[in-house]
């Protein structure tokens, strides 16, 4: 039977097992965390946003949860800069205007800041300009497609968590901790 892994990766953690960039200084990936063989990433998670990512020791499986013509929706709670108004988050539900075109409609909420984990390191903060949260739903996987949707309204992305890919959920893993899943396909 096909097993899943749920991983809550960290901020600063590539979405692969090893650093193949020589060039720069080291980055850290999940072999610092996961030291089991024969399983993949299905998807990717940028290097500075955090939350699940899911593995896989399942071609099909894998093929079914990183496919773009899956459709798969995945969530994200986005700490953005400003107070976002509901006309920006009517444009997300509509979509928005990026570089390589609309982005699909999302499904996009004000919600109060989740209970989680503090970053290290911490956002950066202006005293004078406040954050909020939302909670946004994409079925695209444009690359920092979130992050470009966001700013492309006047909002910048300064933290982004995935909490939920299809039925599959963070849950109450920490960072770095990770969960294995028997997976009927």
């Amino acid at each position: 039977m096909p097993e899943l892994i749920l991983f809550n990766k960290p901020y600063n953690v590539l979405s692969q097992f090893t650093d193949t960039d020589s060039t720069a200084q080291p980055s850290r990936t999940l072999s610092e965390f996961i030291d089991l063989p024969h399983f993949y990433p299905a998807g990717r998670l940028d290097k500075d946003s955090e939350g699940l990512l899911l593995l896989t020791n399942n071609g099909r499986l894998q093929h079914r949860i990183a496919n773009p013509k899956m459709k798969m929706q995945k969530s994200y709670w986005v700490q953005i800069e400003g107070d976002i108004n509901q006309q920006a988050l009517d444009q997300l539900k509509n979509g928005v205007q990026l570089k390589d075109g609309i982005s699909k409609p999302a499904l996009a909420e004000k919600i109060a800041e989740p209970k989680i984990w503090p970053r290290t390191p911490p956002i950066r903060e202006r005293k004078n300009i406040p954050t909020s949260w939302i909670k946004l739903t994409i079925r695209e996987g444009r690359n920092r497609q979130v992050r470009r949707m966001t700013a492309a309204l006047g909002f910048p992305t300064l933290r982004l968590i995935r909490h939920q890919i299809g039925d599959w959920q963070l849950q109450n893993l920490l960072p770095g901790e990770f969960l294995i899943l028997k997976v009927s396909l």
